[in-house]
């Protein structure tokens, strides 16, 4: 018992020999080591035997609850579940405790008073007027900018540089709409008469 009670050396030659020392030790003994203060011997042994108890449930618990586990995953294979509808249940239930905690309702509570602090306060009513503001101008000043373009392109149209522009387009429509009525009249009919009525060559 000597070497029981000296300091464990891990370099030392004797390192295995604590663990042949302690085997002689009966297990009560060893495991009871002095009384708590205030605690009688009956007091102890009434402890230890409830505690055995409690070790021996929880055991007994384990085996149970193992066996279980076995019965409902065989429950599940035979039904076609997989454990990815199982992942989902869980993670499903697990959002719907989330939802209902008391931290969730509190944060979501808090949320809304700040969004009505936020929204009622001036600072955000001048930004939301501001904007509002800017987005009329802008839908103003498109809508002038429409206007004047439509304006530009009517007095291009009307202006002296365009009618000539046209009248010289439509010269040389009738130009070769004309030269073409003559190539035609020509291959029907030899005496150059045409059966056709002339065509009006107004400009488009």
């Amino acid at each position: 018992m000597e070497s029981a009670s000296q300091d464990i050396n891990l370099n030392s030659p004797n390192k295995g020999l604590l663990a042949d020392a302690m085997t002689d030790v009966p297990v009560d003994n060893a495991a009871r080591g002095a009384a708590p203060e205030g605690l009688s011997v009956a007091e102890e042994e009434e402890l230890r035997a409830e505690l055995a108890k409690v070790e021996e449930e929880i055991g007994t618990l384990r085996q149970v609850l193992a066996a279980k586990e076995r019965h409902c995953g065989e429950l599940k294979r035979k039904l076609g579940l997989t454990p990815l509808d199982g992942l989902k249940q869980n993670l499903s239930k697990s959002w719907h405790d989330v939802q209902v905690s008391n931290a969730y309702v509190k944060t979501s509570e808090k949320l809304g008073e700040w969004n009505d602090k936020v929204t009622q306060s001036d600072f955000y009513k001048k930004t939301q007027e501001t904007l509002s503001q800017a987005g009329q101008k802008t839908s103003a000043a498109l809508s002038n900018v429409g206007s004047v373009i439509s304006r530009k392109l009517g007095d291009m149209r009307n202006s002296a540089t365009f009618k000539s522009f046209e009248d010289r387009v439509g010269t040389i429509k009738s130009r070769v709409v004309g030269s073409r009525e003559n190539s035609t009249d020509g291959l029907h009919s030899p005496s150059g008469a045409g059966d056709k009525p002339p065509q009006d060559n107004a400009p488009f």
